[in-house]
């Protein structure tokens, strides 16, 4: 699978309203068939800072998503609320979801 790691940094007058800012790219991503996931978290010590965790089937879907007519829009869309261009990771990884973290390791629960 493709996966993906990338920042923004949101304008404050923005970061309040992200979530909603990019609910349609969010949907139409998610809805893709070689989407795995698209999620994003707002981070606990910057209130104007998001992560995007997204995962892609392969090479095919990944190129598939960067054509779509949603990709293009949010790259219209997206950077006037931006305060600068969002950072990276990017790595193909041979696994199709997530893997346990053993070291914290829960029992089960009855």
């Amino acid at each position: 699978m493709i996966f993906i790691t990338a920042k923004f940094r949101v304008l404050p007058e923005s970061a309040d309203r992200w979530p909603e800012i990019t609910r349609e790219f969010t949907e139409a991503t998610r809805a893709e068939p070689g989407c795995l996931w698209f999620d994003w978290s707002r981070s606990v010590d910057d209130p104007v800072e998001y992560v995007l965790v997204e995962a892609f089937r392969d090479d095919e879907a990944g190129a598939a998503h960067v054509g779509s007519e949603h990709f293009r829009q949010a790259q219209r869309t997206l950077p006037p609320h931006l305060a600068a261009t969002p950072r990276i990771v990017n790595t193909t990884i041979p696994q199709d979801d997530w893997s346990l973290l053993g070291e914290m390791a829960v029992p089960e629960r009855d």
